[in-house]
């Protein structure tokens, strides 16, 4: 084995130089967090496929045999020296002659460094172990905390051709691959943990291409794809030749293995010669194919037969329904109507319209009489008060305990169903409509549940499990959001028109403005200051609430962590 610094350059009988072609298979494959087992066997059969196609080499995501992010695992001694198990496997795999191995995992040195590493392995062997230069340390990132910060790397040797293998976040820098050049690297392969948000893919071009510019090297980005909690890895691995033009895309969203031909010049860098041409998905696909990625491999990968959710004949449950449809399939989605007596008509024949177009079960569970056995108990302690949004609150939790329980009888996960605009100024009920176990519009502002239940009715991206056509009658679109928590409510009794709210809510969380920057863009001081409050007052509540699909460039969890006790306002 060799050690971190040094590559064995001696090729083995089986492994025989190469001369001027190289045939890589870039594998973006969906790990589970954890499952050594599983992703080891994975990695093995997709290096069955790139043998069967004639590849010289293999390139994994980051801490692929892992998972990603691995998190605190990782300071689990067991869990670093299963995956070091793992990885001596899928060496002696590659004593067979066929294609050797990029892969990511946890490694320990003998000093007791814990590193986030790539493994070159060939002819049987780890031939070369390369360590993460450029820990990040911001937003949903937190790899500072857990692993040790490895040396500048050099290239390494692969049955005669010399590899950089910055990681991940070595490349948003310049420092890695500057010295991967400099040491006499002819291509750069990149394995990635990248999360999707928004136009993420448009940023991870602008990095490479700023890369190839400063080390005139072509390089290869191999990004895993999977929902991991709040993230979604959305793959699109590519790479740029030298030149900086496109050699070849791989498509979003699907885990994939992507056969690439590679030719060395005579006078100049390696150029690539073939390999897949994936359109990306524009934006409103990639957000939701990324809610129903993320909802579809929580629920699988934590075991549950099927997902129940609260159809109340409003915009969010039904587009939550309709992802989840794509996710699992109809027959692992229970949708079930909890109507109360301000439950209009509308909402009861519109919940059941979208649960017919879904092809999904559809039960109607009446509230009446547990909300009023409530209201019951509580009479003696509430006879001298009047009514409030304390019994609108017993109409969404008496909801809550029902979905729990038909859960809990059941198995199956409870898909919660907020916005992000609610969330934001606390327009939810802890332990009523907050209750559930994952969340897929969690970081969509109301205005964008609206536009994306428009599009998804007239599109239908390939692979979606759901039915083509208008899966939400056109009535949920257009007519007047309400809770029906009391007689002729809306929403814009207490809250701004919604294209108001979400402006203000975007200027404050995604962009952290000041209210007179916020006032500038021709909103009213009182309306900012009044969002402003109401933002952090509502920081308990999201403590509490389920993990979410993580789709803008903040979202609520890792990427915004404001204290819940915070007498801050910005007057």
């Amino acid at each position: 084995m060799a050690d971190s610094d040094t590559s064995s350059t001696a090729s083995s009988a089986a492994t025989p130089a190469l001369d001027a072609h190289l045939r890589i298979a870039v594998a973006q494959l969906n790990p589970t967090v954890g499952n050594i087992s599983a992703n080891t066997d994975q990695v093995i059969e997709a290096r069955a496929k790139a043998a069967a196609a004639g590849a010289h080499l293999m390139l994994c995501p980051e801490l692929n045999i892992a998972g990603y992010p691995p998190e605190d695992l990782v300071l689990k001694s067991a869990f670093v020296e299963r995956c070091k198990q793992a990885a001596e496997r899928l060496a002696r795999e590659t004593a067979d002659g066929g294609p050797g191995l990029i892969i990511g995992v946890p490694w320990r040195t003998e000093d007791g460094a814990l590193y986030n590493a790539a493994l070159l392995m060939d002819g049987g062997e780890i031939k070369a172990i390369r360590y993460k230069y450029d820990l990040p340390n911001y937003g949903v990132f937190d790899e500072k905390r857990v692993f040790d910060a490895g040396p500048l790397p050099g290239p390494v040797d692969f049955r005669g051709v010399r590899i950089g293998i910055p990681i991940c976040e070595d490349i948003w820098n310049d420092e890695v691959c500057e010295c991967l050049a400099e040491t006499g690297a002819e291509l750069l392969l990149v394995p990635n943990g990248s999360p999707y948000w928004a136009n993420r893919a448009e940023e991870r071009l602008q990095v490479v291409v700023a890369r190839v510019v400063e080390s005139d090297l072509p390089l290869i980005y191999c990004n895993q794809v999977a929902g991991q909690d709040e993230l979604v890895f959305d793959g699109g691995s590519f790479a740029l030749q030298a030149d900086r033009t496109l050699a070849f895309q791989m498509p979003q969203f699907v885990a994939d293995l992507g056969i690439t031909d590679w030719r060395r010049t005579d006078d100049g860098p390696w150029i690539c010669e073939s390999g897949p041409k994936a359109v990306l998905p524009e934006i409103d696909e990639a957000n939701w194919r990324a809610c129903v990625l993320g909802l579809g491999d929580y629920v699988t990968k934590n075991g549950f037969p099927g997902v129940v959710l609260g159809l109340s004949g409003g915009i969010d449950s039904a587009v939550c329904a309709a992802m989840a449809v794509d996710a699992l399939g109809a027959d692992k989605v229970h949708a079930v109507m909890l109507p109360y007596r301000y439950t209009s008509d509308e909402s009861k024949s519109d919940a059941a319209a979208c649960a017919d177009a879904l092809g999904i079960r559809y039960d109607t569970v009446p509230i009446a009489d547990p909300v009023e056995a409530f209201s019951s108990a509580l009479e003696p302690l509430f006879a001298e008060t009047q009514p409030d949004t304390t019994e609108e609150n017993i109409q969404s939790r008496t909801r809550g305990v029902i979905l729990m329980a038909i859960s809990n009888k059941f198995g199956h996960m409870v898909v919660t169903t907020g916005n992000k605009s609610e969330m934001s100024v606390g327009y939810a009920t802890l332990y009523g409509d907050m209750n559930g176990g994952y969340n897929p519009i969690k970081d969509l502002y109301k205005t964008q549940v609206y536009h994306l239940a428009g599009w998804r009715n007239k599109n239908h991206p390939d692979g979606m499990l759901g039915p083509k056509g208008e899966v939400i009658p056109s009535n949920i679109i257009t007519k007047v959001p309400t809770a029906e928590l009391r007689e002729n409510q809306t929403d814009q009794d207490s809250l701004p028109p919604y294209d108001v709210l979400d402006d203000i809510l975007e200027a404050l969380v995604e962009d952290e403005l000041s209210v007179a920057e916020i006032e500038k863009r021709g909103h009213d001081k009182v309306l900012i200051n009044r969002i402003e409050h109401l933002l952090y007052i509502a920081e308990y509540k999201r403590r509490q609430a389920p993990p979410g699909v993580k789709i803008t460039m903040k979202n609520f969890g890792k990427d915004r962590r404001y204290p819940i006790t915070n007498r801050f306002r910005d007057r």
